[in-house]
C-alpha cells in the first residue's frame, strides 16, 4: 500500500495547523510549523484565491485523513461502516478512527505518533487481552487490555514516549498503568473527547456528493 514518504512538516504546513505528526518534537522549538507556519512551496506566502466549498470540504478530508495517518481507500472504508451505524455518521466515522489499534496505542503514549504505532503494531510489540494483535485497524472495546509485550517493554522509543506522556496527557476514556506497560479501554470516545479542530460535517458533505 502506497504510503506518503516525505517530509510530514510539510504536511502540517498545508493544513495551516499542527498535527502532531512527529511525536515529541512537535512541542519543542524544532517544531517546522512553529518556524515557517506557512504552505510550502514557491507560492507559500502569497495570497490564494477565496477557496470553494469544495475545496474547503476536500481540505477538511485531507486535514482528518494526515491526523490518523490513512490512505484514502482507508479512510472511505472507516467512513462507510460509520454510515451504517445508527446517529450522526460524522461523529460516528471520528469514533471509529479513534478505537483502532494504532491509535489507542499512540493515546495511551506507548508510541509517539500514529504512524509509528501502525509501525509497531504490525510488528507485533501489543498484546490485547493478552493476545498478539498486529492489525492497525483492529476495533478496540470497553475493558479492552492493551500490553506492551515484555520483550519490547525496553526499545528505547517505548520508553521516552512514556516519559513524554505528561506532556501530552492520556485521555479520560483510558488509563495508564505506566510502570506496567499497561493500558485499559475504560469506555469508548465521545466526541467532547477531541481536541483537535476537526469538521467531521464537511467530510460527510464531501463524501454525500
Amino acid at each position: 500500500m502506497a504510503r506518503y514518504r516525505g517530509s510530514v512538516c510539510r504536511l502540517c504546513r498545508r493544513e495551516n495547523l499542527k498535527l502532531f505528526l512527529k511525536g515529541d518534537r512537535c512541542y519543542s522549538d524544532k517544531c517546522a510549523f512553529d518556524r515557517r507556519g506557512y504552505p510550502p512551496g514557491d507560492h507559500g506566502q502569497r495570497r490564494g484565491r477565496k477557496p470553494s466549498d469544495y475545496g474547503i470540504q476536500l481540505r477538511e478530508k485531507q486535514k482528518v485523513k494526515r491526523i490518523y495517518s490513512l490512505s484514502e481507500k482507508q479512510f472511505r472504508l472507516f467512513f462507510k461502516k460509520a454510515e451504517k451505524q445508527k446517529g450522526i455518521t460524522g461523529t460516528n466515522f471520528l469514533m471509529l478512527l479513534e478505537r483502532r489499534l494504532d491509535n489507542i496505542v499512540y493515546r495511551i503514549g506507548f508510541v509517539d505518533s500514529r504512524s509509528q504505532g501502525r509501525h509497531f503494531v504490525k510488528h507485533n510489540h501489543f498484546t490485547v487481552n493478552g493476545i498478539r494483535v498486529n492489525i492497525p485497524s483492529f476495533l478496540v472495546k470497553i475493558g479492552d487490555v492493551i500490553e506492551v509485550r515484555e520483550k519490547s517493554q525496553k526499545i528505547k522509543v517505548v520508553i521516552d514516549s512514556l516519559d513524554a506522556v505528561v506532556r501530552r496527557g492520556v485521555p479520560q476514556w483510558l488509563d495508564l498503568e505506566k510502570e506496567k506497560f499497561k493500558g485499559v479501554v475504560k469506555s469508548f470516545p465521545v466526541r467532547e473527547d477531541l481536541t483537535m479542530p476537526m469538521q467531521e460535517q464537511l467530510i460527510v458533505e464531501l463524501y454525500s456528493k
